[in-house]
C-alpha cells in the first residue's frame, strides 16, 4: 500500500500547482520518498514534481492509457516510495469534452480510492467558501473530499471567518495559505515556463512553495490522511512484461552497443540499437514510461539536446523527438547546422526516427523562417489560434511506429501551424472535433503533432526498437 493524496481544486487557477509542489517538496524535505504524478497529459508540472521530490513527475490519464491503466501505472511509478502526491487537472469535476468523468481528478480519485485535498481559492469570499465545499463534497458520493486547503487568504481575520465557515461542512481546514506573490512561476502561451528553461529560478520558486506549504499546512495531518488511503487493487504495470526485446539483426552490429547477459533479455555477446532521444530546453515533453519502453524493449536509450550538441550519439540507430518549445528557440536550433544535417542524413538513410509535435517543427523545412532539418516538405510558424483537446485517431499509414488501422488516443497542445498539414501518406486520421488527417508518413519517418502515451499501446515501442534493430 502507498500513503496518497489527489490535491484538486473546484476551478484551475485555484492554487494546485502550489500546494501541490509545495507538499510534494516538504515531504520530502522531511525525509520521505515522495512519488510525484500529474492528472491529465500536462508534461510541463511534472517537471517542477520531479524537481520537488528528486523523481521522475508521472501522468495519470484515463483518456490517453484507459481506466484500468491508472492505477498500475500509479504502482509503478509509486513503488518503494512513502507517499505519493497527485496533482489534479483543471476543476476537480472537468474531464474529457463530452464524455462525462473520463479524466477527470474525481475519476482518477475514484480509480485510486484516495482521499482528496481541496485547494479553495478564498480571495473573494467568506462564508460562501461553506456552500461551495458542500457542493464539491457532496456531488459525487465515491469521490472522499476529506480535507481542505484555503489559498489566497488575505489576512487573519479573513482565516478565522472562512474556518467558522466552514465548522458544519464536516470537512476539516488542513491549511490556511497567505497571498505570496513569490511562489508563483512565469508563464506564456503554453502554460508555466518549464523547469529546464529557468532551473535555477525554478528551485528558487519550489523552495518558496515548500516554505508556504510548511508554514500554513499541517503536514502531519495530511500524512495522516494519505496514510488512511485502502489498498490499490490488483499490480503494477510493467514495461518488461509488455514490451518484449527485439530479435537483433544478424548481419550488422552497426548502432547497438554490447550488453551483458541477462539485461533486456538479450544472450551474451548480442547487441542492442542505440535510440537517441532529444532533451534539453528546447524538447522538455516526455512521458517516462517511453524510455523504460524503448528500453525494455531491448534498446539503449541515449540523451542529446538539439542545442548544443553538433552530432547526434554515436552509433544511433534510431531517433525519437518529442514535444516541447522549438519556437522559443528557433534561432538557436536553426544555427546548429551540424545537427541538422546529422538528423537529415539519419532519417534519409532511412533509420527509424518519431517525432511529436515539436519534433514534427524540427523535421520541416523552416519554423518562423528559420532553416530546420529539412526532413518533411512543410513548412512551420507561430499562430494566434490555440490547438487544444484529446483526439481519437486511427493509423492511416503503416509506419515505424504501427500497423495502418490501429486505434489510438492523443492530445493536441500547440499554437503553431503546419503547412501542408499533412503529406502523401498521412500519419493518423481523426475523428474530432471534426474529421480529418494530419502528420507525415516518408520512409521510416513518422512526423505529427499527436502527442500519444505509449503504455496504451507497448507494441509501438517494440515495434519502432524492431525497426531500429535492422
Amino acid at each position: 500500500m502507498v500513503a496518497r493524496l489527489v490535491i484538486a481544486a473546484p476551478s484551475s487557477g485555484s492554487g494546485k500547482t502550489t500546494v501541490a509542489t509545495g507538499l510534494m517538496a516538504a515531504f520530502a524535505a522531511a525525509g520521505l520518498a515522495v512519488s510525484p504524478h500529474k492528472v491529465g497529459p500536462d508534461y510541463i508540472d511534472p517537471g517542477y514534481h520531479a524537481l520537488a521530490t528528486g523523481r521522475p513527475g508521472r501522468n495519470l490519464d484515463a483518456y490517453l492509457c484507459g481506466p484500468d491503466l491508472v492505477a498500475p501505472l500509479f504502482a509503478h511509478g509509486a513503488a518503494g516510495c512513502d507517499i505519493a502526491v497527485v496533482e489534479g487537472v483543471m476543476g476537480m469535476y472537468d474531464g474529457a469534452a463530452g464524455q462525462g468523468e473520463l479524466a477527470s481528478t474525481a475519476h482518477v480519485a475514484k480509480l485510486l480510492r484516495a482521499p482528496v485535498v481541496l485547494v479553495v481559492d478564498a480571495s473573494s469570499q467568506s462564508r460562501s467558501v461553506a456552500a461551495l465545499v458542500h457542493g464539491f463534497a457532496s456531488w459525487d458520493p465515491e469521490v472522499r473530499v476529506a480535507g481542505i486547503i484555503l489559498n489566497k487568504v488575505g489576512s487573519d481575520r479573513h482565516e478565522a471567518l472562512l474556518r467558522e465557515a466552514l465548522e458544519e461542512s464536516g470537512v476539516p481546514v488542513l491549511g490556511a495559505l497567505r497571498r505570496v506573490g513569490q511562489v508563483s512561476a512565469p508563464s506564456r502561451h503554453l502554460g508555466l515556463v518549464p523547469v529546464a528553461e529557468r532551473r535555477a529560478d525554478a528551485v528558487s520558486s519550489v523552495a518558496s512553495m515548500a516554505a508556504q506549504v510548511r508554514g500554513g499546512c499541517d503536514l502531519d495531518a495530511l500524512l495522516a490522511l494519505a496514510r488512511s488511503a485502502p489498498a490499490l487493487r490488483g499490480g503494477a504495470w510493467s514495461p518488461g512484461l509488455v514490451s518484449s526485446p527485439a530479435s537483433p539483426s544478424s548481419s550488422s552490429n552497426a548502432g547497438r552497443a554490447e550488453i551483458p547477459a541477462g539485461q533486456g533479455g538479450y544472450p551474451a555477446g548480442r547487441t542492442k540499437p542505440i535510440v537517441a532521444v532529444a532533451g534539453g530546453a528546447a524538447f522538455t515533453f516526455s512521458y517516462a514510461e517511453h524510455a523504460e519502453l524503448l528500453t525494455a524493449a531491448g534498446a539503449e536509450v541515449v540523451p542529446f539536446d538539439p542545442l548544443h550538441d553538433e552530432q547526434l550519439p554515436d552509433g544511433t540507430a534510431g531517433l525519437v523527438i518529442g514535444g516541447g518549445f522549438p519556437e522559443v528557440y528557433a534561432p538557436e536550433l536553426s544555427a546548429n547546422e551540424p545537427l541538422r544535417k546529422a538528423v537529415a542524413s539519419l532519417a534519409l538513410s532511412g533509420a527509424p526516427v518519431a517525432a511529436e509535435c515539436a519534433g514534427l517543427l524540427y523535421l520541416s523545412r523552416e519554423l518562423d523562417g528559420k532553416p530546420m532539418c529539412g526532413v518533411l516538405d512543410a513548412d512551420a510558424r507561430m499562430s494566434e489560434r490555440l490547438t487544444l483537446g484529446y483526439r481519437d485517431a486511427v493509423a492511416v499509414s503503416d509506419s515505424v511506429l504501427a500497423v495502418a488501422g490501429t486505434r489510438m488516443r492523443g492530445h493536441e497542445f500547440h499554437r503553431t501551424v503546419v503547412e501542408p498539414g499533412a503529406g502523401e501518406s498521412p500519419a493518423w486520421g481523426l475523428h474530432q472535433p471534426e474529421r480529418r488527417v494530419e502528420g507525415f508518413v516518408r520512409q521510416n519517418v513518422h512526423a505529427s503533432y499527436l502527442h500519444t502515451h505509449w503504455a496504451a499501446e507497448p507494441g509501438i515501442a517494440r515495434r519502432f526498437v524492431e525497426r531500429c534493430a535492422t
